[in-house]
């Protein structure tokens, strides 16, 4: 049966196309509460834009879900530490919406500069009253830029082409970042004092709402005018409403609010304020974006695979190319490490070698950590909730990363007893195998391995072939690794079924071996 991807709102069709290759496409309306919860139990993913609650309770009974995909940026509707509590994924399309939202915010200030909605607004009426709505240019004045982002990067960008000056306040901001953009970094209170026009990109958090209110708007230079395309809350409605009405602003632009949706403001009755109903993203690229790209992570995360753009995941965020091929051998080599160990070990350190150690490699925790709790907690292990998993049974995992010739990924374990077990894989023309427990090996991390740990002898392969052969294993691959005749040896098997702990504990009794361990690879 194929995995039901819930869609509650509205999706792009070629984004609804690309999910119905591989799963169930379900419709509802996110809105009808009652149906919602209705149909989340059987849903594996739900994908919502902002007008479907994803809380507590609906996390709740969503039993089979590994996914909250937003289509769109903000996640004020999605209760994500109650998603990560239970190892639900949830990301967003960060990067959909940032043209449109930055042209909409020049659009607002170019309205507001020329009047453009009052008028069009009195010419509609009958009256053609061209002294009434004499505007500003554009070129020559300061625009201040609250918020340098991806958004506030392409406002100013786009800003520039009008022959402005640019300032802009962002704490967070290099002045050498500030400069290849050709913008000035300023304090608020100077942005505030020197702008004449005003355009805000923030995200709405406990520091930003309210962060232009009666106190800054009388900080403003006279005839200002103020943009917000960002979020609401972070102009002080009321305190601008009264700079307004007093004209120390002289217009401004809204396409947010505090309380969404609004029909009903003081700042509705002013002839010299535009607003729009948070159309930000209401492009049809911004949408086939949004979709677009929410499919791709709904796919990935489905399959079990790294999502960069999950919201709740401590390495979330663009992988490399030369880290990205590691992520399903780092998980394949947790999976080995604990069938090896026979036990989880307390201590556990990724060693990176090669092109990928050039870059972020933290990724790679998460994904051996996958692998390591997934033979031995019965909840579902995600990228989300391994690091839980290990902290609450006092795992610790840190990571060494070393460029050198040649590309190999080792993963160590300290256990409690002391002894410490370890694992390595590489890349080539395929993943393989390379070290089980310091035994050299050379084989595809694949299907279901078998491991014998015995004192190396004649006789061992015909007598382990045989007791496979009765209880009717097929081996499909075997390998003996030894470091020296007569001494330790590793047989490592690959079969083509199911080997039971029953099984694997009576062939190792006929053959004597000192360790035994199967670890099941194929695909879930």
């Amino acid at each position: 049966m194929s995995p039901v991807v819930l869609v509650t709102e509205e999706l792009a069709a070629a984004a609804l196309d690309v999910l119905a290759e591989d799963f169930e496409v379900r419709e509802i309306d996110g809105t009808n509460r009652a149906a919602l919860l209705g149909a989340l139990p059987d849903a594996h993913a739900v994908i919502v834009r902002s007008a479907t609650r994803i809380d507590a309770p609906a996390l709740e009974v969503a039993h089979r879900l590994k996914v909250v995909a937003r289509a769109g940026v903000g996640l004020d509707n999605v209760d994500v530490p109650a998603a990560t509590a239970r190892g639900v994924l949830v990301v967003n399309a960060p990067t959909s919406n940032i043209v449109s939202a930055a042209e909409q915010a020049v659009a607002l200030l170019l309205a507001v500069a020329r009047h453009t909605a009052a008028a069009s607004a009195a010419l509609k009426a009958g009256a053609w009253r061209r002294s009434a709505y004499t505007g500003v240019e554009v070129q020559g004045k300061t625009v201040g830029v609250v918020g340098l982002g991806r958004i506030g990067v392409l406002f100013a960008q786009r800003m520039a082409a009008f022959g402005v000056r640019l300032i802009a306040y962002d704490p967070y901001v290099q002045p050498a970042r500030a400069a290849q953009l050709g913008v000035h970094l300023a304090g608020l209170d100077e942005l505030l004092r020197e702008s004449d026009f005003i355009s805000v990109h923030l995200p709405r958090t406990p520091e930003t709402v309210g962060l232009i209110g009666e106190k800054e708007l009388n900080l403003v230079k006279p005839g200002v005018r103020i943009v917000n395309a960002a979020r609401g809350g972070l102009v002080d409605e009321r305190a601008l409403a009264d700079a307004l009405a007093d004209g120390r602003v002289a217009g401004a632009g809204l396409d947010v609010f505090e309380t969404e949706p609004l029909t009903s403001s003081p700042l509705f009755a002013l002839d010299n304020v535009v607003v729009t109903p948070h159309l930000g993203a209401s492009t049809v690229e911004a949408q086939d974006k949004a979709g677009l790209a929410v499919a791709r992570s709904v796919r990935l995360a489905l399959r079990g695979e790294f999502v960069p753009d999950a919201v709740n995941v401590r390495a979330g965020g663009p992988v490399d190319e030369d880290v990205r091929p590691l992520l399903p051998l780092a998980e394949k080599l947790g999976r080995v490490l604990t069938a090896v160990a026979g036990r989880l070990p307390e201590r556990v350190t990724v060693e990176v070698r090669g092109a990928a150690a050039g870059h972020d490699v933290s990724v790679l925790e998460l994904a051996v950590l996958k692998g390591l709790f997934a033979p031995v907690v019965s909840e579902p292990v995600t990228y989300v909730n391994a690091p839980r998993l290990a902290a609450d049974r006092g795992v610790t995992v840190q990571t060494s990363a070393v460029e050198e010739a040649g590309d190999l990924l080792r993963v160590r374990g300290a256990l409690p007893d002391g002894r410490e077990v370890s694992v390595a894989g590489a890349l080539g023309a395929a993943a393989k195998l390379v070290e089980v427990d310091g035994f050299d090996l050379d084989l595809p991390p694949d299907g279901v391995l078998v491991f014998f740990t015995y004192t190396d002898r004649p006789g061992v392969v015909g007598t382990l072939g045989a007791a496979l052969g009765e209880a009717e294993i097929n081996i499909a691959a075997m390998q003996v690794a030894r470091r020296e005749a007569g001494g330790e040896a590793l047989m490592a098997l690959t079969v083509d079924s199911a080997v039971s702990p029953e099984l694997l504990t009576g062939v190792a009794a006929v053959i004597g071996a000192s360790r035994a361990a199967v670890v099941d690879l194929r695909a879930d």
